[in-house]
């Protein structure tokens, strides 16, 4: 067996994954008569479906601890109903209610990590409560819809960025540039990081698996910035994910914070041993979590325009949806950033492509559930086949 074979045997989940990825774009591609993969279908796929990959974020680091967060939807319809009516009602700029609204997730996550980590109650529970709370919260505060938001604030979700550099060949100039250094940064950033794993006399992947896995990254960033520069531009909120991706990748992967919640979820009592403040460590991941989903609040209702009660329904279970399909294993310690967005892409790409195909939204839900239980079972069973090796 050679080096490559044998590191992708133990990677097989993550090719997988990829591997998912494609072939449902290609699928719907086909079965869409290529209206999938259209510029501006492209463009609404990002900026339908941002609210799930910045959820995602947050919601894998409480799965990897050993959690679940059942109120994030809740949360994000209490959230921006606040910030609608600071905008209409009280009259606040946009860009104050904005602070305010991550103040106030920051407190929600604060009061619902307080429960968690120092009472000691169950995450389950605790955040089943929040969801019944938050959701009675966001009927009782915002009634009726509060609409005719500020045109920044809108444009949050529905902009793009300014093409300040015009166009060559009926591309955006702007968009193509953002792709070509973030292919760039991707390939410097992996590349250090290969070097300081062999510096330290560490286990890496083979030079053909890591050259095999930059062209994977460039073709997928190419092809969406490809895309993306043939319409309207680079969406402002896919700068946004892009930014919180690359924060929580780096918070995960290499700060102290990070490397504890890896420890907790994977064994908590040697975590406790090894003098790790599990207290703090769960009360900073519902923190977190409480920021994120006011960030997802903000972009929700920029979406839509308006701050609605009835926002985030479901919210959590797409959140939870996309870390499981990405490789976040059930039972916690087990989990990437990457992989949730992966698994947030999958979600939605199901939903752009069954919505272009008119399937009857019961079906589609019938249809993501199936996808879901799918991929905890090929971990699972990837787990004993390891296991059983």
């Amino acid at each position: 067996m050679t080096a490559v074979t044998e590191y992708l045997g133990k990677n097989v989940r993550q090719y997988g994954i990829w591997g998912a990825l494609v072939a449902i774009v290609v699928l719907f591609e086909v079965w869409t008569h290529g209206l999938l993969l259209m510029p501006n279908n492209v463009a609404a796929l990002v900026q339908q479906n941002a609210y799930v990959m910045i959820l995602a974020i947050g919601m894998v680091m409480v799965i990897v601890a050993g959690h679940i967060d059942l109120s994030v939807g809740s949360m994000v319809a209490f959230i921006g109903g606040l910030v609608g009516i600071m905008m209409d009602t009280w009259g606040l700029p946009w860009l104050a209610a904005v602070l305010l609204g991550l103040v106030i997730g920051a407190i929600v996550g604060a009061w619902q990590g307080y429960w968690v980590a120092y009472v000691g109650i169950p995450a389950f529970i605790v955040t089943l409560a929040g969801m019944l709370i938050f959701r009675g919260l966001a009927i009782v505060l915002v009634g009726t819809t509060i609409a005719g938001l500020p045109a920044g604030f809108n444009a949050i979700s529905n902009g793009y960025l300014p093409n300040s550099l015009g166009f060559v060949a009926g591309r955006d100039v702007v968009t193509v540039t953002i792709g070509v250094l973030a292919i760039l940064g991707l390939a410097f950033s992996q590349a250090r990081s290969r070097s300081t794993l062999r510096k330290h006399d560490l286990l890496v992947e083979p030079m053909a698996a890591f050259i095999g896995k930059l062209v994977m990254f460039a073709a997928l960033l190419g092809s969406l910035t490809w895309v993306l520069s043939g319409s309207s531009g680079m969406p402002i909120v896919l700068i946004l994910v892009g930014v919180l991706v690359l924060v929580y990748t780096f918070v995960l992967g290499r700060t102290v914070f990070g490397r504890h919640i890896y420890a907790i979820g994977g064994n908590l009592h040697a975590a406790i041993m090894s003098g790790v403040n599990t207290k703090r460590v769960n009360f900073g991941i519902f923190v977190n979590m409480g920021v994120l989903a006011a960030i997802a609040a903000i972009v929700t209702t920029s979406r839509a325009g308006a701050a609605v009660a009835a926002a985030g329904d479901s919210f959590e279970l797409d959140a939870i949806a996309a870390c499981f399909i990405g490789g976040t294993a059930v039972t916690g310690g087990v989990g990437k950033v990457s992989g949730a967005m992966i698994g947030a892409l999958i979600m939605g790409v199901l939903n752009m492509g069954l919505s272009i195909m008119s399937v009857d939204p019961s079906w589609q839900k019938a249809i993501k559930g199936f996808v879901l239980l799918l991929a905890v079972a090929f971990d699972l069973v990837n787990k004993r086949r390891a296991s059983g090796a």
